[in-house]
């Protein structure tokens, strides 16, 4: 075996692919199928909910329309037709108005609580991964607090997702100027715009899930490189996972259940590209000595 790599005080290039080595050996340890089929297993429980709330959300300023026509299409590119066309009317049916008033709050309560379970998930998977341990005692408080924190990331989610809209929408628009009047140089270089603001927008996303999910401080310097890694990897991997779903049809052999079996596919590898980047994270804060300390800990130096 060579000897381990020594790196730098401080990040340079040449130390990428050995902090890619390292975390892939640790990414290995921390059976990262097993937590992406757990948080799979919540995504298809709260999608109906956190597409009603994000569907009306973002619908509240762009149409409610628009929005949930943009999902199926952003569904059809990942999953297929058919699988878009049977979420759209699994959220159809969710939405349905004709309910007494306490229908419609136990279906609100009933949404809020779903939609914050993926996570909720989310978050246990991540405080693993960086080797966070959490208090062994319970506390309704403490659950109520962490889920209201999901929830708020939902939030989040539906801002980050209306302001994507607007940039697609606006690259859109200015592809159709273009094509009138300039050569198709010019619109590969709006694509590639698109590409970019796609990855700033995920990295954003990334960034403050890695930052406020995980029960631990660590340094915006430290989350924001890791946000990116992990934000490049899943536009590859989205566009690659497309093409499988779109080539192999997994979901086919599986008959009416096709549908629930490619939002686990998809959920599933997608959660493989968000633990690795937060894999590198981790490794990438503990190679350069950034602050990265439990809660937990924080609260008992506070004590003593």
């Amino acid at each position: 075996m060579g000897k381990p790599h020594t790196y730098s005080k401080r990040f340079r290039y040449r130390d990428f692919p050995y902090l890619i080595l390292d975390t892939y050996k640790a990414w290995g340890k921390v059976q990262p199928w097993r937590l992406s089929a757990v948080v799979a297993y919540y995504a298809v429980l709260s999608l109906p909910a956190l597409l009603v709330i994000i569907i009306n959300l973002v619908g509240a300023i762009w149409g409610v329309d628009i929005v949930q026509g943009r999902l199926t299409d952003e569904f059809t590119i990942a999953l297929g037709p058919n699988a878009a066309q049977t979420i759209e009317k699994i959220v159809q049916d969710t939405q349905n108005k004709d309910q007494s008033v306490i229908s419609t709050v136990i279906g609100i309560a009933t949404l809020l609580f779903g939609a914050s379970g993926v996570l909720y998930q989310l978050k246990i998977s991540l405080n693993e991964i960086w080797r966070i341990d959490r208090p062994t005692n319970f506390s309704f408080w403490k659950l109520a607090s962490e889920r209201a924190r999901s929830f708020a990331f939902i939030l989040v989610i539906g801002f980050l997702l209306l302001i994507s809209f607007m940039v697609t929408a606006a690259i859109s628009a200015l592809n159709d100027y273009l094509r009138s009047i300039i050569t198709d140089a010019v619109i590969y270089l709006a694509y590639a715009v698109d590409i970019v603001s796609s990855i700033a927008i995920i990295t954003v996303m990334f960034a403050l899930m890695f930052k406020f999910l995980p029960d631990a401080r660590i340094k915006w310097r430290a989350v924001w490189f890791g946000a990116f890694i992990t934000a490049v990897m899943f536009v590859i991997g989205k566009f690659l996972l497309g093409l499988y779903f779109g080539e192999a049809k997994p979901g086919s052999t599986y008959g009416a259940a096709g549908t629930i079996v490619l939002i686990l596919l998809w959920v599933s590898y997608s959660c493989l590209i968000l633990f690795f980047g937060a894999q590198f994270t981790y490794v990438y804060a503990k190679t350069y000595n950034i602050l990265f300390v439990p809660y937990h800990r924080i609260r008992k130096r506070t004590i003593r």
